[in-house]
């Protein structure tokens, strides 16, 4: 399989997009502008999708609609309310846009993170559906629809659409212009039609998403759950063997697209010096250990972290040798604290972290170390190469990118990967260690082999797992979804154009019309 690299990404773009206007669109912006101390400074928040999603927009120039919600994104922009972004090196436009700030709480806080968030993953919260909530989520997805229309103005555009806060989007913008070309990405799970038919707006939701040309989830269980939803709510005609949906004439192709990084890149990064210090830090941080854990996560119920503790707490139960020689380093990174649930969590971990520590704490040291903070990637990296092994615990995630991040880090081909069997990256990840994130004394069962397991096993997994990494990066990501764009624009010359890709790109770069092969 042909491994696909930024530059096969740039020549795509230039070779076959030339002609469009290239616009994503997302509630997060990839780049945040913040005051401080009468200083401004442009970041980069950490998040998966824009390091994913950045090298399409600097290699098409075009443009990324996010809403602005750093404290001087306003002072940043021109006239336009369009800022040039990376600031170092200015390659395509961030065009912000501004929600009230009552209509960014319950569109945001509210209708997509009490709401849909638990409902399409499984972990046992239940949603919480409220009218107002809905109407906000209404106005929001109008207010991004105006700013994407302003932008297209004038010439062929593909707008790529993120995540769950837009769902209302893809229908808005066909309205109005049925000329764009409109695509989304769904980066957490599709629930089974049983548990959707709860939401109260399901008809115009999935009326919203059927405005996509065309329409990609991790995992091709969530297309099928997708599809089965709309065959048992909504009009429409859908075939099960293309994965398409045909609804007032127009057609919508579903397709899984994993997500991935960047990991060649992320690999060489992981091996400079500046690494190496940061791991010194760690190490005074962290203080004297014979084996080392770690965990990396936000603080969101679906991560599974108070499973990971209890699962520390059975292994030294059941191990007491490892007292006084294992440390688990949990870094959790706080989220959505407005929100209650999240909260109440917080307090639960913080309460937990506590209760282990006092049972087991020997003289200076503790089993588990828990970092309540942002960590910069840098530092992320070298715990990663620290690590004996890292537990990955989520109760239902879509793909999860820490997994991917670890083994792209270890370029020594050692430690072990503890991986949830409910995370999409178990699909791709098949030589960690699968366990059942509900049952701690599975965990804790892994947590034992993972240190006893010897150094040939460990190589031999970690190099399989870096090989799937490899293979499967974030080009390969963007440039299937590139290339399936362009088989739906031009269905008369479908073979013509999939023999061009193949010829540029290799034969990886077309999809088969199984969809199982993804």
């Amino acid at each position: 399989m042909a491994i696909w690299t930024k530059n096969d990404l740039f020549s795509l773009l230039s070779s076959e997009f030339s002609d469009y206007r290239f616009v994503v669109v997302s509630n997060r912006e990839p780049y945040i502008h913040t005051e401080s101390g009468g200083k401004v400074e442009c970041k980069r928040p950490a998040s998966g999708m824009a390091a994913a999603l950045d090298p399409i927009l600097r290699a098409s120039g075009g443009v990324w609609v996010a809403h602005g919600g750093g404290n001087a994104d306003r002072v940043t922009v021109d006239s336009f309310d369009r800022v040039q972004v990376p600031p170092e090196n200015p390659s395509y436009s961030l065009r912000r846009v501004w929600l009230p700030k009552n209509i960014e709480e319950s569109y945001y806080n509210g209708l997509s993170n009490e709401g849909l968030w638990p409902l399409c993953h499984i972990a046992f919260e239940r949603p919480a559906f409220k009218a107002a909530q809905w109407e906000s989520y209404r106005i929001a997805n109008q207010i991004f629809a105006d700013a994407v229309i302003e932008e297209t103005k004038g010439r062929p555009a593909v707008v790529f659409i993120q995540d769950y806060h837009l769902a209302l989007l893809p229908r808005m913008l066909k309205d109005r212009n049925p000329n764009l070309i409109v695509a989304q990405f769904w980066h957490i799970p599709w629930p089974n039609r049983e548990a959707f038919r709860v939401f109260p707006w399901r008809d115009q939701i999935l009326d919203g998403m059927l405005g996509n040309d065309l329409l990609g989830f991790h995992l091709r269980y969530h297309c099928q759950n997708f599809l089965e939803t709309i065959d048992s709510n909504v009009e429409a005609l859908v075939d099960g063997e293309r994965f398409t949906v045909q609804r007032n004439g127009q057609t919508t192709t579903v397709r899984p697209f994993p997500i991935s990084i960047d990991a060649e890149s992320h690999s060489q990064k992981a091996q400079s010096i500046s690494i190496d210090r940061e791991m010194q830090t760690w190490s005074d941080r962290l203080g004297s250990f014979e084996f080392l854990g770690i965990g990396i996560d936000r603080v969101d119920y679906t991560k599974g972290i108070p499973e990971k503790l209890q699962a520390v707490d059975v292994l030294l139960t059941q191990h007491p040798e490892y007292v006084g020689k294992l440390v688990f380093a949990q870094v959790g990174v706080p989220s959505r604290i407005a929100i209650p649930k999240y909260d109440r969590l917080n307090a639960e971990v913080l309460e937990s972290v506590d209760s282990i520590n006092n049972k087991w704490r020997r003289g200076s040291w503790q089993p588990i170390h828990f970092i309540h903070e942002h960590v910069d990637m840098p530092a992320l990296m070298a715990l990663h190469r620290m690590a004996d092994f890292c537990l990955v615990a989520s109760l239902h995630d879509g793909m999860n990118l820490v997994a991917k991040e670890f083994v792209a880090s270890r370029f020594d081909e050692d430690g072990v990967l503890i991986l949830s069997s409910f995370t999409g990256s178990a699909r791709e990840l098949t030589c960690a260690l699968l366990v059942n994130p509900f049952a701690p004394d599975e965990i804790a069962a892994a947590m034992n082999t993972a240190i006893l397991m010897n150094p040939e096993e460990r190589q031999q997994r970690m190099r399989r797992m870096r090989h799937a990494v490899r293979s499967n990066n974030v080009y390969r990501w963007a440039g299937k979804i590139l290339t399936e764009l362009l088989r739906l624009e031009s269905p008369s010359g479908n073979s013509q154009m999939s023999d061009r890709i193949t010829a540029s790109f290799g034969d990886d770069a077309t999809f088969s019309t199984n969809v199982g092969f993804i």
